[in-house]
């Protein structure tokens, strides 16, 4: 394994203990580990209740997942846990496939997840299309705020159907239910969480907001559901870790959710890692913190958590806060270990219109509106991406979402790579006339066509290359395709090449191909180029090229 790889694949907190974590930076990594734990504990509970499931399976996976992603990611800052991009994608799988097959797919994620980053397919990631990015994103915000209204209005409404128009449908036939004490603590928790820290800046602000509607519901015994009241009591202890029971039947099934978690978590714990080094200007390791979110995902599960990836919000307050080293979310996993051991029976006595506040606020930081709208004012094919995703996230499925989105992407970006290949004719009684480019002149003889190829030639241009140059309406005796821009031949480009020159040798015209590089020279030997083209009439320069037309005309 060469250097490079090895330093690819090494945690980042590794290489830190090596070179050496001074004493200041230690202490400033306690202190924001010490406050993101405090962010990340209301979060975590209300990700898990909004996600469909008992909120102590929040915590744990902020925990096992925080502390996992910390140990062994590529990034030196990345805080993980869950959050509010995969409520849409667990809510579906609880209602489909129950508590159990959510732990599966989360399971099975995991171990994909380390597949992308074992093959490398980080740096792949990176390139997914912003549009379709924040089409899925907005989708899941409105989803999100769709899915707190009823605790907001405290409707108390006992089954809420899964389906965003079915949903909104129920609550305009309860708004007459609206409870005001939960709409008052709802808002006020809204108001602490965004404007608190402009106050007093180290104290979170949805922390206070639940301080305080905690209390007041309890003194003044407000008619408002808690916790409690809708899961019980909060377990104050890890349990053990156990491997679920998986056969073949349930992979079939959980296979698509499964891909899903690994995609998006990959997509958000990448973004995350970006936005944490343009803050401390660092760089992250991509594939190894692809490899560390599958391992967090893994060990979650085991502990009966729900899916978890970088999250962008408490990664960017641990920054802020002083924290440089992955012992900042150490700190953190262990900070919010202690509070469910030591303060889990209080956490139970939360309002429900309080975490509803709190994930309102997220809905409305994640929605990106700003970008939205920008995107509305651009490219045609962007707006498609971002529309199709969007509607599609919302109204049917985010697993549909992704896999559309993706497609359309591509189809996309194949689209336009297609139309980035231009095919010129420079034969001597074109318009071009001798001039190639600009700083070239060269003298094209009679009964000569030169076409210039400039751009990949890739099954998205091979037909478009095919036609241009089989509809040729002169009979010349040499046809040179000069190559010198062509990057790459994938099989398409290959096979259209091979065709076009049975067509000519059919017509008793000679085909010389210019403007080779040897890197392509080996790929004509690997496609069998020469069985139908002899070698001397494949060159690496024009004039070359003219000489063999020259002779052959």
């Amino acid at each position: 394994m060469s250097r490079s790889v090895r330093k690819e694949f090494t945690p980042k907190l590794f290489s830190l203990i090596r070179e050496g974590i001074s004493k200041e930076t230690l202490a400033k990594d306690v202190v924001a580990g010490l406050i993101v734990g405090i962010v990340a504990l209301p979060l975590a509970i209300a990700f898990a209740i909004a996600s469909g499931v008992s909120p102590e399976k929040g915590i744990v996976t902020a925990i096992i997942a925080g502390i996992v992603i910390s140990v062994f990611g590529g990034s030196r800052v990345q805080i993980g846990g869950p959050t509010g991009a995969f409520i849409v994608i667990v809510y579906g799988i609880v209602q489909q496939h129950g508590t159990d097959g959510l732990i599966i797919a989360t399971f099975m994620a995991g171990f994909i997840t380390i597949g992308f980053g074992l093959a490398r397919l980080g740096n792949l990631l990176k390139f997914i299309p912003y549009s379709l990015i924040v089409g899925f994103t907005s989708g899941i915000a409105l989803i999100i705020f769709s899915s707190q209204v009823n605790d907001f209005l405290g409707l108390q409404i006992t089954k809420v159907p899964a389906d965003f128009l079915e949903k909104w449908a129920v609550y305009f036939d309860n708004f007459h239910k609206i409870n005001w004490y939960a709409i008052g603590i709802a808002a006020g928790t809204i108001l602490f969480t965004l404007y608190f820290q402009k106050i007093v800046k180290k104290i979170p602000g949805s922390i206070v907001a639940i301080l305080l509607s905690t209390i007041v519901v309890n003194f003044f015994d407000l008619p408002v559901d808690t916790i409690e009241s809708n899961f019980g009591n909060i377990p104050n202890k890890l349990g053990l870790p156990s491997i679920p029971n998986i056969d073949f039947a349930t992979i079939q099934s959980l296979l698509q959710p499964a891909f899903a978690i690994a995609i998006l978590g990959s997509i958000e714990s990448l973004l995350s890692a970006v936005v944490s080094d343009s803050m401390i200007g660092g760089k992250h390791r991509t594939n190894m913190e692809l490899v560390a979110q599958g391992a967090a995902n893994i060990m979650s599960s085991l502990f009966g958590g729900i899916p978890a990836t970088g999250a962008i919000a408490r990664t960017a307050t641990n920054v802020n806060n002083g924290g440089r080293t992955p012992i900042a979310g150490i700190v953190h996993g262990l900070v919010l270990l202690a509070i469910m051991l030591l303060f889990a029976p209080y956490a139970k006595l939360i309002p429900m219109s309080c975490l509803a506040g709190i994930l309102i606020v997220v809905a409305y930081h994640m929605s990106e509106w700003k970008q939205f709208r920008s995107i509305l004012k651009g490219n045609k094919m962007d707006i498609i991406i971002l529309l199709t995703t969007f509607f599609l996230t919302v109204i049917f499925d985010l697993v549909i979402a992704i896999q559309i989105g993706i497609v359309l992407a591509s189809l996309m970006f194949m689209k336009r790579m297609s139309e980035s290949v231009h095919i010129q004719d420079f034969s001597s009684d074109s318009e071009n006339g001798e001039h190639l480019f600009d700083d070239e002149l060269v003298d094209i003889p009679e009964g000569v066509i030169l076409y210039e190829i400039n751009g990949p030639l890739f099954f998205g241009a091979a037909r478009q290359f095919q036609e241009t140059i089989a509809n040729t309406h002169t009979h010349p005796n040499v046809i040179i395709i000069r190559m010198r821009y062509v990057p790459f031949i994938d099989a398409t480009g290959y096979q259209s090449i091979k065709e076009i020159i049975k067509t000519f040798k059919s017509k008793k015209i000679k085909v010389i191909i210019s403007g080779v590089s040897p890197a392509l020279r080996q790929d004509f030997e690997k496609n069998e180029m020469f069985t139908l083209l002899e070698q001397d009439l494949v060159v690496d320069d024009i004039h070359k090229a003219l000489k063999k037309a020259k002779v052959n005309i």
